[in-house]
């Protein structure tokens, strides 16, 4: 669905008297196109409240309030106003060409992350987020699935919501309550990807893993292989210790 607006001006005292004190006449034209259907509706407003308007899909002018009838009525009377109007939707259709070379022929892919609103442990209740910004146009489909089954049940969603420079974004979660070994993924559908993108969340590979130089876990104090998993004790060498003379080796799983 597309919606154009057209607003400007209007003299209404050609046909009815009114006062010169604090009034605003407006005229909108409005261009709707839904699959494949092209409406032209024009209305009339005084002091932001609509009084008359031509819908293209009734063919004439319609009173709103008892000011609009007298005004309904002459418009309807002239027979080169109408055919004017009546023309207004083929106006629309050169419009909509226009509006589709310029912007509904553009694409920009979405960007995908996923991860828990909560850091509890698991098995408690968590819900799972995938957030989907930056996207154009609006058509999007966001699934969620568990262990490669595809989760209808707990799914909710914030609707598209509007970034202010036309592009979308959207929230998408799931219920759950994650249990060691669940795989959740999160896959999303749009008109500017060849192929579904689909992104993964475990808690395995959630957390980070540090591999380090068996010099180093001896110097710092930590017994083992020269492995160390988990982030409290990362953190604390992190700000505590200045860095190793030997080497340092670290990779990251998420």
């Amino acid at each position: 669905i597309l919606y154009l607006v057209y607003s400007s001006d209007w003299p209404m005292t050609d046909y009815v008297s009114v006062s010169t004190a604090h009034f605003l006449e407006q005229l909108k034209g409005e261009c709707h196109f839904s699959n494949g259907h092209v409406r032209s509706v024009t209305r009339y407003v005084y002091n932001r409240e609509e009084f008359v308007h031509f819908d293209s899909d009734v063919g004439e002018f319609r009173a709103v309030t008892e000011l609009g009838k007298p005004i309904a009525k002459e418009l309807n009377s002239e027979k080169d106003v109408l055919d004017n109007y009546r023309a207004s939707v083929d106006r629309c259709r050169n419009d909509y060409a226009l509006v589709d070379i310029l912007l509904l022929n553009q694409r920009v892919e979405p960007k995908v992350t996923v991860y828990p609103t909560k850091t509890q442990p698991l098995q408690h209740h968590n819900l799972m987020v995938c957030s989907v910004s930056g996207f154009y146009p609006g058509q999007i489909e966001v699934r969620w699935f568990q262990n490669g089954q595809e989760e209808e049940v707990g799914v909710v969603s914030t609707g598209l919501i509007k970034n202010g420079d036309w592009t979308f974004q959207i929230l998408v979660m799931l219920e759950t309550v994650p249990e060691s070994g669940e795989v959740y993924t999160c896959q999303v559908e749009h008109p500017s990807l060849k192929n579904p993108v689909t992104v993964e969340w475990s808690e395995e590979n959630r957390c980070k893993l540090l591999t380090f130089n068996q010099n180093w876990l001896q110097r710092i104090g930590i017994p083992g292989e020269g492995r160390v998993r988990g982030k409290p004790k990362i953190e604390m060498i992190e700000d505590n210790l200045p860095p190793p003379v030997g080497n340092l080796a670290f990779s990251l799983k998420c």
